[in-house]
């Protein structure tokens, strides 16, 4: 398995602007228009619902069964081509790309973020326990040392591609303690930390704070990942916010390059 992402490193989790209007499919949650179209064909073609080739609705029909312009399709189906997803052919259609190449992923916001359990699974090999940890408490704003981490493995087809280290304030992990897939070591699921907070938290996670560096596997890691001690990983701090600022995870990645690659997509302002 290959790995590619797009992404800026802050998103906006729910609030999605002035242009925004509810997606079918996602209850309660306010996007524009075309990224919500977007991320409902995207799901369906990282879950394979639309298998290689297969043609996917005309821009009319999407247009009808989303109550939407044609424009916005079309502004949804640009995404996906741009990510690999789809091609078109004119005068035919959008179809589903083949799948043999590498594995694309945007990650332009913090339900993009969240997205990762439509196509991944995650392996908790470190349930959630107390720690006193000088640094992570620190990087939480937190007035105490104590903080609670969790360790697990990002799969995609059973292939390990990132191994992450979170770390939670007390009061955070309190949401969480009984939640299997973060207790039960050895436990597989399809969800995501952040989509496990941002159901159990009094705020929205709207923001994540990001830094990517070059870095030395750490053998645990290494081991984990399958790969020898030392081996150059590409390494991703996310540190998670809520609305209201509240600062509610910490999160430390190290991705397999040979698994993985970032890519990011940069848009100018306006002007």
């Amino acid at each position: 398995m290959t790995g590619s992402g797009n992404g800026t490193g802050t998103g906006s989790g729910r609030a999605a602007g002035a242009a925004a209007s509810a997606t079918p499919g996602v209850p309660g949650r306010a996007r524009t228009a075309y990224r919500g179209l977007a991320d409902d064909l995207r799901a369906g073609l990282l879950s394979r619902s639309y298998p290689e080739g297969t043609r996917l609705p005309t821009e009319a029909e999407l247009a009808r069964t989303y109550r939407v312009s044609r424009q916005t399709v079309r502004r949804a189906f640009q995404d996906l081509v741009a990510e690999g997803l789809v091609h078109r052919v004119p005068g035919r259609g959008t179809f589903a790309a083949p799948r043999g190449g590498p594995y694309l992923r945007q990650f332009g916001s913090v339900d993009d973020l969240m997205s990762l359990a439509v196509d991944t699974t995650m392996r908790l090999s470190a349930p959630l326990r107390r720690q006193v940890d000088v640094d992570a408490a620190g990087r939480l704003g937190l007035e105490s040392d104590v903080v609670h981490t969790a360790g697990f493995l990002r799969l995609h087809e059973d292939v390990p591609f990132c191994h992450t280290a979170v770390w939670l304030p007390p009061h955070v992990a309190g949401a969480v303690q009984s939640v299997p897939e973060l207790t039960d070591e050895g436990s597989v699921s399809t969800v995501t930390v952040i989509g496990l907070l941002d159901e159990r938290l009094p705020a929205p996670i709207t923001d994540a704070e990001q830094s990517i560096t070059v870095a030395a596997a750490p053998e645990q890691v290494a081991a984990e990942l399958r790969c020898e001690p030392h081996h150059p990983v590409l390494r991703i701090d996310r540190l998670y916010a809520t609305a209201t600022g509240e600062r509610v995870e910490l999160a430390v990645s190290h991705f397999l390059p040979e698994q993985y690659s970032y890519r990011v997509r940069l848009r100018r302002g306006p002007l």
